[in-house]
This record gives C-alpha cells, sequence and structure tokens, in this order.
C-alpha cells in the first residue's frame, strides 16, 4: 500500500502543525487502506493513549487510535481552535492485562482487567473539504478524533453491562442531552470485546493504561466559541472541560 504514503505524510505533517491538509496523491477507498494509513501515522506520533471503537447494527466495525498529545483529565482548559467537537461518551480505563480470548472465564477476567469511567471526545479534522467528509478519508484520519478528557474511574463496578443510561451535557447555554440515552451497539461491554477481537497488534495493540472509548451518547457538536462543557453520566459519574 505504499501509493498511500503520500496521504499519510500529510496527516503526520498535519498533526505536527495543527494545520488541516489536502493529501497529494491517493485517497484510502476500503477500510484495510486506512488502517494502513491509521498505522503509518501512529507509528510517527509514538505511543498513543487509547483507542475509539463503534459497533453499530448493519454496518461494519471500525477502530482508530487516539492521538497522544491532547489527553487531559477533567477540568483541562483545552484550545478551541477555530472549532471544536464534543461528544459525551462511556470509556473503559485497563487497569490489567488484558484475558486471552481463548479462556473459558474470559468475559469474567476481562471484567477484572477494566474499569468503566466517563469521557468526553474532543473531535476535528486534520484534513480539508471535500476529504474531511468521505468515510474512509475519516477513518484514515483517526475517525476525527482530536483528543479526550478523562473522568475519574470507577473503582467498584460489579461488572454489570452499560446500555441504557440516564445522561446530560452541556456546553454554555446549549443542551445537547438530559435524559435516557443509549450507547452506540446497545452495549459498551460488547464494543470493548469486539475491539478486543478485531485490534491485534494495529497500532501496537491494546495496553494496560489506555482508555478505549464506545461511542458518542448524544449527536456529535460543534462549538466555535469558548465555553465551559459539563457532563454527567448517571452512575460513572461527572467531566469537564473549558474549550478556550
Amino acid at each position: 500500500m505504499k501509493h498511500l504514503d503520500a496521504f499519510a505524510d500529510a496527516l503526520i505533517e498535519a498533526h505536527q502543525s495543527g494545520n488541516r491538509c489536502a493529501p497529494d496523491g491517493p485517497a484510502p477507498k476500503t477500510n484495510a487502506e486506512a488502517y494502513y494509513i491509521q498505522a503509518r501515522v501512529s507509528a510517527a506520533l509514538g505511543p498513543i493513549a487509547g483507542f475509539k471503537a463503534a459497533l453499530k447494527p448493519g454496518q461494519e466495525p471500525i477502530m482508530s487510535p487516539i492521538v497522544p498529545g491532547f489527553v487531559f483529565a477533567s477540568g483541562a482548559t483545552v484550545a478551541i481552535g477555530d472549532v471544536m467537537g464534543v461528544e459525551l461518551e462511556v470509556g473503559w480505563k485497563i487497569v490489567a492485562p488484558l484475558p486471552d480470548q481463548s479462556a473459558d472465564d474470559f468475559e469474567a477476567k476481562l471484567c477484572r482487567s477494566v474499569r468503566p469511567v466517563p469521557v468526553i471526545e474532543l473531535v476535528n479534522s486534520r484534513l480539508r473539504a471535500p476529504l474531511a467528509e468521505d468515510p474512509i478519508a475519516k477513518l484514515a484520519d483517526f475517525q476525527i478524533n482530536h483528543g479526550l478528557i478523562i473522568g475519574a474511574t470507577m473503582g467498584d463496578w460489579d461488572g454489570r453491562d452499560i446500555g441504557n443510561i440516564k445522561a446530560r451535557m452541556q456546553a454554555g447555554d446549549n443542551i445537547m442531552l438530559d435524559g435516557p440515552a443509549d450507547v452506540p451497539g446497545g452495549s459498551a461491554f460488547s464494543t470493548l470485546k469486539m475491539l478486543l477481537a478485531k485490534i491485534g497488534t494495529h497500532c501496537g495493540g491494546l495496553q494496560v493504561g489506555q482508555i478505549v472509548i464506545t461511542g458518542s451518547l448524544h449527536p456529535l457538536t460543534y462549538i466555535d466559541v469558548p465555553c465551559e462543557v459539563h457532563g454527567q453520566i448517571d452512575g460513572l459519574g461527572a467531566i469537564s472541560v473549558r474549550l478556550n
């Protein structure tokens, strides 16, 4: 897939400079080509902070690494740039080595290896239009992940799956969510298992300390003025970020 190296190189430069790019040469046309670009960009950026995963009915499951330079604890202040997307999500923190999937008690062991955590995903493209709207190009561009805000890990999780929950998400005066919400695909734990089955050594594989995010609880919302962003997932806790 060397014909895609110019596309990957342009994304690497965009990550490093903070500027959007319009890559020369062919764009990826398949998920496999997008993953080739992800791996090449990830290798240039260094160890990653985790992965985002999507498990939606009727669609091929997808995955992408989370960029390493923009991961902050709840309460952080982050530069908004010209625009920044935000999504409230259920995440998993990997707290112990992950079990072998062939183990008879795989799910029980997996429950002991992870803990739920509330997260706000920061979203922004490194591509210029029209490529920024192309689904495969977006997948190559880390599914337009910009970074992550991480809340407090749930230490006393009892192993119960997270599917339908109550949550609230607000940016300034804009209330994006206030009430019941469904984790995409209906099960945060199933999304985690999908990623574990799919990922292999892609972008270094899953490692202790990383975060896995499972999809937005509300439609992606872009913010273009400074504001406070506050999220709350019942049973998991609160999380916030100031976009400045």
